[in-house]
């Protein structure tokens, strides 16, 4: 199936807040493709957040520079303040406890408007061989078959060096179909000590789109986990679509944003880091 045309197109929305660039290996879109999109659409606000990665397995590992990526998106940022797009400096880091020392080091030095800490497949993971993830999965239970992945998420929250923790169960897509996002959502009960983790160290949780147009069908997470998180105390979610392709901005931003506000929230800004909450 096709990235695009299975949604009506998503405008007079308030952010699209994880976009990726040709500054990421991944994606091929000039920063003001986006613009132009937002503009077009009467989205006021995007974060580009191109990612950086930290292992030399990893195609994000030193691919752009930061002054580069800096000098460009905030030239952006100038020239579309005046056509009223607001275009934040953002960025999307892997995270994995191996490079947390790195990472810091990198965010102490390195001055962002926003930053994501997401969880991809990491080189020497389970999830990264594809042809042997299938019989990985057959010998364990849903726990132990999460569990890798969800523990890193954990660590990314509790590292507190990020605005908001993006994707929190993008695992789904590396799973299936060997394990459905039916079968993830009918265990919720995993996703409790990843939310309270989130909750008691003020970190945001991404509201990510891109599920929509992958083949979970679903966003990272789900509905009814932006419902839990609220329910556990959350202060912020943003809404983004993980766009690589100029036809995937904003791609199913309208079906994030109405699940972020069936559970309450209100303020769609950029999420920062608050302070934390206390979890009953």
């Amino acid at each position: 199936m096709a990235e695009a045309d299975t949604l009506a197109e998503d405008r007079d929305l308030p952010l699209d807040s994880h976009l990726h660039t040709d500054l990421s290996p991944d994606s091929d879109v000039p920063v003001d493709t986006y613009c132009e999109e937002a503009l077009r659409r009467r989205i006021p606000e995007i974060a580009i957040t191109d990612h950086i990665d930290f292992d030399p397995a990893d195609p994000a590992y030193e691919y752009t520079d930061f002054a580069t990526r800096e000098r460009i998106i905030r030239e952006a940022a100038e020239r579309w303040a005046d056509r009223g797009v607001t275009v934040r400096f953002g960025v999307e880091i892997t995270y994995g406890q191996r490079w947390e020392d790195e990472i810091r080091d990198h965010l102490a030095r390195h001055r962002y408007d926003y930053t994501i800490g997401s969880v991809h497949d990491w080189p020497g993971s389970p999830y990264r061989d594809r042809a042997t993830l299938g019989s990985w999965m057959a010998a364990r239970a849903l726990p132990d078959i999460v569990g890798p992945y969800f523990a890193e998420v954990i660590a990314a929250a509790r590292s507190e060096l990020f605005d908001t923790i993006g994707h929190i169960d993008v695992v789904k897509r590396y799973i299936h179909p060997h394990v459905t996002s039916s079968d993830l959502g009918a265990a919720p009960e995993l996703y409790e000590p990843l939310l309270r983790a989130l909750v008691e160290t003020g970190s945001g949780l991404e509201v990510n789109t891109s599920g929509l147009r992958q083949v979970p069908r679903e966003t990272y997470p789900s509905p009814a986990i932006v419902a839990r998180f609220r329910e556990l105390g959350g202060q912020g979610v943003t809404v983004g679509s993980d766009a690589h392709r100029a036809r995937s901005f904003a791609y199913g931003l309208g079906k994030g944003y109405e699940a972020a506000a069936e559970a309450g929230y209100r303020d769609f800004a950029v999420v920062r880091r608050a302070a934390p909450t206390p979890v009953p």
